[in-house]
Formats: structure tokens, C-alpha cells, sequence
């Protein structure tokens, strides 16, 4: 049976993992002896042994998908068959006499827009007042933040709105000196400096919104089984207008309940922490999710990079339970807007999934961990994987066209046929086939059972429609990322690394030049790869050219898919609708208001955008600024470095300090305070500018 929270119980949910992973293992064994059937042709060449060791890897990977989706839609089913009755499920524990506590709701970020930051956290914590609930969370801004313009204007939004809320010790922010070991390091430093003070904490990413009901819910949650360490809610995509990125929220909305419901089948109290809208119990993460430094050089020595995986990991190793909230909603995030973006982001996560093909056999880690290691890593080594298939299957095609088929041996008179493989090979196409697309038309499936759904993704028609559409243009863009990917792998590989650059996330259109600097190299093997197939293999040629397509079509394809106007105007014709679009959620609207109303910051002038000159000049500014700079005195090379600075910024201005050279200045109090000193005492403009007359003397910083 279930509960109402829709996980199972009782002795069935013992079954849940042989059944998902029986069933896996049996299709793709059906799956290669069709294949096996298909090429085998007195005895297995080396080369068709490759293909058929690359198709078992690709076919574990595909039938773990679908049977995640499949028995998805079964749990879904169910759950419609046993509406439970609605109840107080948001109520807090603590009214019952137990023993206060707090929640803290930390916000890591850097280099983000901190209108968006700030918009996103008031619209959460207005939605948690409107709950009648909202004393037991705190919130801090974790800021990494290098940009020195960023760095100010976070802080003027955090006190504005500590102005505004009444309540400065609900709400915190900071600034680390050095971002060390980026955002694990970042909650790491959170749970030394603050964590004895918190029972949870719910980790957001700078594009997180999550309902007050939800919070309040996952809190009970935690507080109603005590071995839980981590329960994660999985987030819906949202408030992007590109083609690009309503297709993949509507997929997301539409697909990914399902896959969600079956993840939480079979992984039970072993699931995975993704990095963001999760709550976590403060001191079992504090005591067992400390990092080690993985031995060797980047790109797999060093940080690591992707901590969710090995954080979940690492409580589960310790007898936590880590969930899986399916049935819990009120969870978004926001996506990249164009297929570029999309893929810049891979590029991030590329490098620290593939770290973890160091940590599968460490040793420790349950079964089921070491499981969502090798997932984690096949999520990008895929891509290579299917390049080198395809390039072997071609090759096979080739050497097959080379035989002249003998219809006559010996003393036959009649002709002996050569055997035609062409049923089985179509057969593994559409097995293949099936599986990648089934769960679309089961996701359809579930929408004819719930009509009230289905008019939330603008009807069944309509849906069914997006879903052709969406199909489509996935089939086009396959290719793209498998190359994408290909790529990063390779550069991986070849001890390239990667830095940590912001991500994209408001929506903008892909011009010409930079769809031509992404994809031009892919329409150029579309171009050499036909030209070759259609010459030497004409028959493979034309099994080839979905792949052919993506990649020949792919300049026009991405920066048709990026423009906002296709989005907009797809919306109108009820295409792409997502349950957030057509009822949308209030912490949403609330979103949509403070981003849609400008507010001046305080003690900076609303005409000036530079904040670095403001944190430096403007009286009030220099002052909060200074106030929450760390208590450290700056050795002497330190000093005589700052010094340096300042003489530089008086001869040669504002403009010939670098973004580091900017930050350096303002984040220690001597040197801020000197400078500051030294452009009022004498009188001089906010910020200096190259002087070629008589210059006053910077007197040197002070002990």
C-alpha cells in the first residue's frame, strides 16, 4: 500500500529494486540479441563485437530511463486511484509543545543578478508570511560573489530590505574572502560559522522559488521521521519565454513528474541530493559531509566539483535516509534560455560528474550510491558513446557494401540467396525507437485520466500537438548536444579544465555570429559525413540522415529556438502550456511584481550605477560596506600592495584597475578607509581621473 505522502510501505517495497533492475537487465539482454542476431555472420568480427558492447552500455542506460518512467506512470496511476483526503499538512510541530527550533533558508550565490536574488527570496518570504507561519526561518545570502560592482549592489538590496522587513536578525549576508572550493565550501562555511544554531537548513540556488506550504511541509516532514537527513523536492522549470526553453519546460512539466515518480520507487530512502531546493538536518551534514580533496590535478584531482552526488552519498553511508519528495510541489527553478546556454551549463557539471567515476569503488559507499555515481557519469559519457557507435556502425556498413555476394558454390544449379538481415535490423531501430519515445505517449496517457490536468497543459489536443512538436525538434538537437558533449568529454579527458563561470539565466536571442561560432563546425561534419555515407554507403546514408539533419540544420535551429517572439506567440496558440502558465502559483505573481517594480536602494544615489565608486566615495555606502568587511589587519606586504593600488587609481584613474585590482581595494578597512579619507580630505572628485599637473602625495597606509 501507499501513504498519503505516496511512499510505499509494507513488505512490497522490498521488491522495488529487484523489479526495476530485473527489468532493465532483461530488455537490454533481448534488446543485443536482436542485435547479435542481426550481425552475426560466420562468427563476430572485432569490429561488430565493439558495437555490441557499445550498444549493451547504451541500452542499460536507455532501459533505465524507461523503466524509471514506466513504473513512474504506474505509481502515478495508483496515486490518482487514492486521492486522499486533503488535510493540515502544513502545520508546524512546534505549536504542539516540542522543542523550538529554526530553519535556515540559505541562498548561495555568486556573481548572480541580485535584483533577481533578492526578488526571489522576498517573494518566498512574503509567501511564508502569508502562511501565518513564518517565525521559524531565518534567511542568509551566502555570497561568493568576485565582481566588486556585484558585491555592492548585494549588499545595498540586503539592506534595503532589512530596512523594510522590521526584522535585521532574520535576515544575514555575507561576503567570503576567498571562494574556496566554490559552493561546497561555501555551505561548509555556513555550517561552522552559524550551523549550531539551525535544526535545517533548505538549500536554494539563485534562481530557486518555493512556496511557503512547501517549506512549511518539508519541515514536518523531517520532524515526522528523525533518520531522515535530506529530503529533496524536485523543481519545476519556469518564467522563460524562448522557444528554446518553453519546449524544455513543458517537457519538464509534462515528462518529468513521471520520471521523478519512478526515481523515488526504487532509489526509496537511498536517493540523491541535487545541489538545490532540498532540505537538510544541520548536524549530520556538518558531521559526516566534509569533502576530501580527490588525489592528483584537475580536471578529476583536486575540489570536487559536483558535491550533491557525493554529499547524499555520504549520509546514506553514515545510516541517514535520503528521500526523494515526489509527491511535493511548489518547486521551481529557472533554465537556461537558448540551446548555447544549455550547453555551457553541461560544460560546468561535465567535469565534476566525471570526478566521480573516481568515487564508485571507494570504499564504503552502499550499493545504491556507488549506482548514482556511475549514472552521474554516464549522463555525459553517453554522448561519446553514441558518437563512436554511430562511426562504427557506418564503418561495418562500409566493409559489408565491399562483398560481392556468390549465389552459386560447387555443383549447385541453383542459386544460393545471401541471408538478409534487414527485418532484425529495423527491429533494434524500433525497440530503440520505443523506448526512447514511449514515455511521451504515456505522459499523454496519464493527462486522458486527469481532465482537470489536462486543460492546465491548455487540453489534450494541444498537448498532444506540443508533445509532436517537442519531439521534433529534440530528434534536431539530439545530435547538437551529443557533440556538445563529445567535445567536453574529450577536453576532460585531454586534462583540460574549467572554471566556474556564471550562468546565463534572462532570456536573450542567439545572433547570427555567435550561432555561426558555436555550430559552424557541426555543419561542416553534417556536410563531410553525408557527402562520405551518400558515396561510399548510399544505403546507410539515408538511416543516417535524422543525425545529418541536426547537425547541417543546426545554425538556424538554435537561433530560431532562442527567439522570445516563437515563445510568446506559441503561448498564445496554447502550445508548450505549462500548469505554472495558465494558473500561475502565487509565490510566482509575487516574483513578477518585485522584479516589475523598481525600488532605489539606499545611500545610493538612483542616476548612478557604478556601486564601486559609491562603496568608496558616498559616506553611507563606504560605511555598511566597511561594517561588514571581516575583522583582519592586512600584513605589511599586504599594506604596501594596497598602497600601490591607490597611487595607481590617482595617476591613471578609475579605468585602468582591473575587476581584481577593484575588489582588493575595498575588501580591507585600511585600504578602503585610506581611500576614502584621502578623496574627501582632499577635496578631490568621487573618483580620481589621470592627472598629468601637480599631484598631492598619498601619505603611506597606516600600521
Amino acid at each position: 500500500m501507499t501513504t498519503k505522502h505516496g511512499r510505499f510501505s509494507g513488505w512490497g517495497r522490498h521488491f522495488h529494486r529487484p523489479i526495476f533492475f530485473s527489468l532493465v537487465i532483461l530488455t537490454t539482454l533481448g534488446a543485443m540479441s536482436l542485435l547479435s542476431a542481426a550481425i552475426q555472420d560466420d562468427g563476430v568480427t572485432p569490429l561488430e563485437l565493439a558495437l555490441l558492447i557499445l550498444y549493451a552500455i547504451l541500452m542499460l542506460w536507455i532501459t533505465a530511463s524507461f523503466w524509471t518512467a514506466a513504473l513512474g506512470f504506474v505509481r502515478i496511476l495508483r496515486r490518482m486511484g487514492r486521492r486522499a483526503p486533503a488535510d493540515d499538512s502544513a502545520r508546524n510541530d512546534q505549536d504542539e509543545g516540542s522543542e523550538p527550533f529554526k530553519t535556515a533558508l540559505v541562498m548561495p550565490v555568486y556573481n548572480e543578478d541580485p535584483e533577481r536574488v533578492f526578488a526571489g527570496l522576498r517573494a518566498m518570504v512574503q509567501s511564508l508570511v502569508e502562511t501565518g507561519r513564518p517565525e521559524g526561518f531565518e534567511i542568509f545570502v551566502l555570497s561568493d560573489t568576485r565582481d566588486p560592482e556585484t558585491w555592492i549592489q548585494e549588499e545595498l538590496q540586503w539592506r534595503r530590505w532589512a530596512l523594510e522587513l522590521g526584522q535585521p536578525a532574520r535576515l544575514f549576508y555575507r561576503n567570503r574572502v576567498e571562494n574556496t572550493a566554490r559552493k561546497s565550501g561555501n555551505l561548509a562555511d555556513f555550517c561552522r560559522q552559524w550551523g549550531g544554531r539551525y535544526r535545517y537548513m533548505i538549500v536554494l540556488d539563485a534562481d530557486s522559488i518555493m512556496t511557503g506550504e512547501t517549506l512549511l511541509e518539508m519541515v514536518r516532514r523531517m520532524e515526522s521521521d528523525r533518520r531522515v537527513a535530506l529530503i529533496q523536492v524536485p523543481p519545476v522549470p519556469v518564467n522563460r519565454s524562448s522557444l528554446f526553453a518553453r519546449m524544455l519546460q513543458f517537457a519538464g512539466s509534462l515528462y518529468g513528474n513521471m520520471f521523478v515518480a519512478g526515481l523515488a520507487y526504487w532509489q526509496q530512502d537511498t536517493a540523491n541530493f541535487w545541489g538545490h531546493n532540498a532540505i537538510i538536518r544541520v548536524r549530520p551534514f556538518a558531521e559526516h559531509c566534509g569533502l576530501p580533496q580527490l588525489p592528483g590535478h584537475e580536471p578529476f584531482g583536486g575540489e570536487i566539483l559536483s558535491h550533491d552526488f557525493v554529499e547524499a552519498a555520504l549520509l546514506a553511508r553514515s545510516g541517514w535516509k535520503v528521500r526523494l519528495a515526489d509527491d511535493l510541489g511548489g518547486s521551481y527553478e529557472e533554465i537556461p534560455p537558448t540551446l548555447i546556454d544549455y550547453a555551457k551549463r553541461d560544460r560546468r557539471w561535465c567535469q565534476g560528474n566525471l570526478q566521480h567515476s573516481r568515487l564508485i569503488l571507494a570504499r564504503g559507499f552502499k550499493s545504491l550510491s556507488r549506482i548514482h555515481f556511475a549514472m552521474g557519469v554516464m549522463s555525459y559519457l553517453a554522448s561519446p558513446l553514441w558518437l563512436l557507435f554511430l562511426i562504427a556502425t557506418g564503418i561495418e556498413a562500409y566493409f559489408r557494401s565491399l562483398k560481392v555476394p556468390v549465389y552459386f558454390f560447387g555443383d549447385n544449379v541453383l542459386p544460393v540467396w545471401p541471408e538478409s538481415y534487414a527485418v532484425e535490423m529495423a527491429t533494434v531501430l524500433w525497440v530503440t525507437l520505443a523506448l526512447l519515445f514511449l514515455p511521451k505517449l504515456l505522459s499523454l496517457v496519464l493527462l486522458a485520466f486527469d481532465p482537470v490536468q489536462a486543460r492546465r497543459f491548455g487540453g489534450l489536443p494541444k498537448a498532444t500537438l506540443s508533445v509532436l512538436i517537442e519531439s521534433f525538434f529534440s530528434v534536431l538537437l539530439a545530435p547538437v548536444l551529443m557533440l556538445f558533449q563529445s567535445k567536453f568529454v574529450a577536453a576532460i579527458l585531454l586534462r583540460t579544465t574549467v572554471g566556474w563561470p556564471t550562468q546565463e539565466r534572462g532570456d536573450h536571442q542567439t545572433g547570427l555570429a555567435e550561432a555561426v561560432g558555436a555550430h559552424g563546425v557541426h555543419t561542416l561534419i553534417a556536410v563531410a559525413a553525408g557527402v562520405a555515407t551518400y558515396t561510399y554507403v548510399p544505403a546507410f546514408f539515408w538511416w543516417f540522415t535524422p543525425v545529418l539533419a541536426g547537425l547541417a540544420l543546426s545554425i538556424p535551429v538554435s537561433m530560431i529556438t532562442s527567439r522570445t517572439a516563437l515563445g510568446r506567440l506559441a503561448r498564445r496558440a496554447g502550445l508548450f502550456m505549462t500548469p505554472e502558465e495558465a494558473e500561475e502559483p502565487r509565490v510566482l505573481r509575487l516574483l513578477d511584481q518585485h522584479l516589475a517594480t523598481p525600488q532605489a536602494l539606499p545611500f545610493a544615489a538612483s542616476s548612478d550605477r557604478d556601486f564601486w565608486s559609491q562603496s568608496v566615495a558616498a559616506p553611507c555606502a563606504y560605511a555598511l560596506h566597511a561594517a561588514l568587511l571581516p575583522d583582519e589587519t592586512p600584513s605589511r606586504r599586504r599594506r604596501h600592495a594596497l598602497e600601490g593600488l591607490i597611487f595607481k587609481l590617482q595617476d591613471e584613474g578609475r579605468d585602468s584597475l582591473g575587476q581584481q585590482e577593484k575588489r582588493t581595494l575595498i575588501s580591507h578597512r585600511d585600504g578602503l578607509y585610506e581611500l576614502h579619507t584621502l578623496l574627501w580630505a582632499g577635496k578631490e572628485p568621487p573618483m580620481p581621473v589621470a592627472r598629468t599637473g601637480n599631484e598631492r602625495t598619498v601619505e603611506p597606509l597606516a600600521s
